[in-house]
């Protein structure tokens, strides 16, 4: 039962580290990706939709993304969306497509980008904090019902803190490199 609680606890870290990658994919670092887009939800036609399943979303330039709607109605809602996202980008609608033109960052928004990346990787260590508290909680339970030794739970709860400090210096890892790529001019 304990290697299970580890092993889930171990997981579920994992899992909030690639949370928090894949919210950094949507921080604008200068050059354009499609992952910038892609979770806006537009309104179609009385529905909340993510944006990559009304349109194809492309990079044909490092500084342009090229949203094609599929339906040609939607046009006018992809605009609205992204402008009203907080993205920061004015999308130019021409005709059958949107064009969103990626200008350079300024060293103000870049500092605010590097706060929120911070602030994502605060959230991220809080997370698995919390799974390690639960996890910890679970292995002092079976302590103290006696399924496992004190020698043993002792030794569990140290193999889940080192799993957290493993998880947390991933999340160190990754959000440094973030930081870094926000930062290269």
């Amino acid at each position: 039962m304990s290697t299970e609680i580890l092993a889930e606890a171990d997981q579920k870290m994992a899992r909030a580290v690639e949370a928090m990658e894949r919210d950094f994919q949507g921080v604008r670092t200068g050059r354009a990706s499609t992952a910038l887009v892609e979770r806006i939800t537009v309104d179609y036609y009385g529905t909340q939709t993510p944006l990559n399943q009304l349109a194809g979303i492309s990079v044909p330039e490092p500084h342009q993304i090229v949203i094609q709607p599929w339906d040609r109605g939607v046009l006018g809602a992809i605009e609205k969306a992204i402008t009203k996202s907080d993205i920061g980008i004015t999308p130019n609608v021409d005709g059958t497509v949107v064009r969103l033109n990626i200008p350079p960052l300024t060293e103000e928004r870049r500092k605010d980008l590097v706060k929120l990346v911070h602030k994502r990787m605060e959230e991220a260590r809080v997370e698995i904090r919390n799974i390690r508290r639960d996890a910890n909680d679970h292995l002092k339970k079976e302590e103290r019902d006696g399924t496992v030794g004190a020698d043993e739970g002792h030794r569990q709860i140290d193999v889940l803190q080192k799993t957290t400090d493993r998880h947390i210096a991933e999340v160190d890892r990754r959000g440094g490199a973030k930081e870094q790529e926000v930062l290269e001019v």
